[in-house]
């Protein structure tokens, strides 16, 4: 019963959120209920401020309740820093993202199913990674483990599984690394934070990752990854078949258009949203050493990474990478080597592919030059400028830091035209640090379609609507002809559904 025990203006009335105090009378009838020895007098003192009763340490509820303690292993809350060493994983184990997929195609969520492959091979620190996953190991290229790192169950396999005639068939085990709670989210992230915190509650750091359909993360069990984050959970959470329009044939509860955006509101949480399998690497690698490396200042986070099923090739790692600018945010993907007018074209995820189609064509139907940049983290920029701005607000007279995004953007040319797979919101985030005129495409509303190339073009964020888009910038400022704009609508058809031709018809991972 609500308010049980607190007498009758509170007892079974549903009002407790309502009630603010209570009454001498009721203050009376609670002592009495709980035969607290305390007079009415001591009560009528002062009603609103009555004493507190402590039956004595050596009284026999005190020692049960330390008894009771002792037995479950001490005072509650308490914070257990210390645990046992961490060695990070060798430089050689996130060789395999630096090489990209060669003359094969792969999507990002291979590329990370490979790196996270190797990283539990690592000698010194493999057995601390605990992949889970509720549902669809195998969508994700993750039966590859069944056999080697095997599933956990306590009591081991006690069945026959039906794909027992597969070479990757599911093997059960009490050794097994892979959690694996059946089609179950809130157990999924239940045993997220419970290895996510492993390193205070059992001295034993361990380093959960957390891989599903990313519109079954923030917006299903948003709620309990904020629980995660109160109980300082450190861990990778991986939104796979991420996008709005990567998984259109699934239907709506698929079309993950804005978990960045529930993320960002998660403080614990740093959102990425990486075009290549180097760039994984080297998020993973900062994730890795923020949790357990030297000298890290807030040890206590969850890195969201989003993942797509679409397979491209993957581009080797470039050299003379600008990591600084993979782990902050933003980086120079491709400077154009055209002449004509400038633009910057700022993409992420499975955009960047596209914006590099309309930098090409761009260049040869237009004539303009536009450089293409690789937006891992709008959300950290977001925050990056954020801090700036506070920072310049608290210390007045000081010369004001300038945010990251403004840093690299600047001395560029051109409007930005800002792309995503996600809603406009997503890179509307950091409109208010870039310098340049700043336009941006996403995919806002529902939008089902039968193909990926349909769903973009409904959406415009696809290679034409990026070209389109970016002449009528540069028409606004007498860069390109007025008419050039309509001129390229026709051309390209943009008012056509069906005429969209961004992004291949294969999903698989």
């Amino acid at each position: 019963v609500k308010g049980y025990g607190l007498g009758t203006h509170f007892e079974g009335r549903n009002a407790t959120h309502q009630m603010k105090k209570l009454t001498l009378e009721d203050l009376k009838a609670f002592r009495d209920h709980l035969r607290i020895p305390i007079t009415d007098e001591q009560l009528e003192a002062d009603p609103y401020a009555p004493p507190y009763y402590h039956p004595g340490v050596d009284s026999p509820e005190i020692k049960y309740l330390l008894e009771r303690r002792r037995e479950l292993g001490g005072n509650v809350p308490e914070r257990r820093e210390k645990h046992a060493p961490v060695k990070l994983p060798a430089a050689s184990s996130y060789a395999v993202a630096k090489k990209g997929s060669g003359k094969q195609m792969a999507a990002t969520t291979m590329a990370f199913v490979r790196l996270l492959k190797d990283l539990m091979r690592d000698k010194d620190f493999g057995d601390r990674l605990v992949p889970i996953v509720p549902d669809e190991s195998r969508t994700f290229g993750m039966d590859a483990f069944f056999p080697s790192a095997k599933i956990y169950n306590p009591d081991g396999q006690n069945y026959l599984s039906v794909d027992r005639d597969l070479m990757l068939a599911y093997k059960e085990s009490p050794a097994g690394k892979l959690i694996h709670p059946g089609i179950n989210e809130a157990g999924a992230v239940a045993a997220f934070t419970a290895a996510g915190t492993a390193y205070a509650t059992h001295g034993e750091p361990l380093v959960p990752v957390y891989v599903f359909y990313s519109m079954f993360g923030f917006q299903r069990t948003g709620d309990s990854f904020w629980a995660a984050a109160d109980q300082l959970t450190r861990g990778f959470v991986i939104g796979a078949t991420a996008g709005r329009t990567t998984l259109t044939g699934e239907g709506l509860q698929h079309a993950d258009g804005h978990s960045p955006i529930l993320a960002s509101t998660n403080p614990a949480v740093k959102t990425y949203d990486p075009a290549y399998g180097y760039e994984i690497g080297h998020i993973m690698r900062r994730g890795l050493e923020e949790m357990y490396g030297e000298g890290s200042e807030d040890r206590n986070l969850m890195y969201y990474l989003t993942v797509y099923n679409e397979p491209i090739i993957q581009p080797a790692e470039p050299e003379n990478l600008d990591v600084e600018g993979v782990i902050r945010g933003i980086y120079r993907v491709a400077e154009s080597a055209a002449e004509g007018p400038k633009t910057q074209i700022l993409a992420s995820g499975v955009s960047v592919p596209w914006a590099l189609e309309a930098q090409k064509l761009l260049a040869e139907d237009w004539g303009v030059s536009a450089d293409v940049w690789s937006v891992t983290s709008w959300t950290e920029l977001r925050r990056d400028g954020l801090a700036a701005e506070e920072e310049a607000f608290l210390n007045p007279g000081a010369e004001r830091r300038v945010p990251f995004v403004t840093q690299q953007l600047a001395g560029t040319e051109g409007p930005v035209v800002a792309v995503t797979d996600y809603m406009k919101a997503v890179p509307d985030q950091i409109r208010q640090f870039v310098p340049n005129e700043f336009a941006s495409l996403g995919a806002d509303g529902f939008g089902f379609s039968d193909t990926r190339a349909a769903a973009r073009r409904y959406f415009k964020n696809d290679t034409h609507s990026i070209v389109v888009r970016t002449l009528a910038l540069l028409a606004a400022s007498g860069s390109v002809g007025s008419d050039i704009p309509a001129y390229a609508m026709d051309r390209y058809k943009l008012l056509e559904v069906n005429a969209g031709t961004t992004g291949g018809a294969g999903g698989d991972a």
